[in-house]
């Protein structure tokens, strides 16, 4: 435990942004899960919507930095190969 005021604050601010980014990680699989169930509904449209969603919020966690800009676009090929792929 640290003794010196700054590395408790320090220690305070790591907490609140680790919180932060594990809740915006959170929201990334979650607009992901909804991609791939609308996927399976053989519903493209809405497919395409929520590639589209999950695509921003991928974009927006990249710029950020919370996710690197190399997984950021992995993922957005894997998913947008799903799509093609069921699409065909």
């Amino acid at each position: 435990m640290a003794n010196i005021k700054s590395a408790l604050k320090r220690a305070q601010i790591t907490r609140i942004r680790t919180a932060r980014n594990a809740a915006y990680k959170s929201m990334m699989k979650t607009a992901i899960r909804r991609f791939e169930t609308s996927l399976k509904g053989a519903d493209l449209d809405s497919a395409k919507e929520s590639l589209n969603k999950a695509i921003r919020i991928i974009d927006k966690l990249a710029g950020k930095g919370i996710i690197h800009k190399n997984l950021a676009a992995r993922k957005k090929s894997r998913l947008t190969r799903k799509l093609n792929k069921a699409a065909s």
